[in-house]
């Protein structure tokens, strides 16, 4: 029987079945923010593949070593996502490794349970003010799956 915990991670893999379609999206609209102020395609992807790198070699390590959860400021952290997708990557290079950094952080969340479902403060506090739940990793990835979500639904607007 899986887990709820389980489930949660699991969901957050199989996003990488969807992106594996963007493969084909055009390279016209690729680096074309999706709507005037917002982001591109691949900056959007770019931002995915970002905080997943932050949570695989900041927040898991902090979590092991008894800390609590620290994340950047996120306007210059998104900022440099974005200028990695404009950078000159490849569409294609850009979502293998996105695909390849989700793929790592599930692996380790599944072999991690007790990490990933350790409750620790997020940016020095306990419980989220918004739903009462106590922080974890796991919460943080199940906040993720509804941004991911967010981020589809903008994507598949222009797709």
């Amino acid at each position: 029987m899986i887990s709820l915990g389980e489930n949660t991670i699991l969901r957050y893999k199989e996003f990488t079945e969807w992106t594996d379609t963007l493969h084909d999206v055009n390279e016209s609209i690729w680096l074309q923010p999706i709507a005037e102020g917002k982001a591109s395609v691949g900056e959007i992807i770019s931002h995915l593949k970002n905080w997943d790198t932050y949570l695989i070699y900041t927040i898991i390590p902090a979590i092991k070593n008894g800390e609590g959860m620290v994340f950047p400021d996120f306007d210059s952290f998104n900022k440099m996502a974005y200028e990695y997708a404009r950078s000159g990557i490849s569409k294609d290079r850009l979502l293998d490794e996105y695909k390849q950094t989700r793929l790592q952080l599930v692996e380790k969340l599944l072999t991690e349970p007790d990490v990933a479902a350790k409750h620790v403060t997020a940016g020095g506090v306990e419980i989220c003010p918004h739903t009462g739940t106590p922080y974890s990793l796991l919460y943080i990835i199940h906040e993720f799956n509804d941004h991911d979500n967010h981020h589809r639904n903008q994507i598949l607007t222009v797709i």
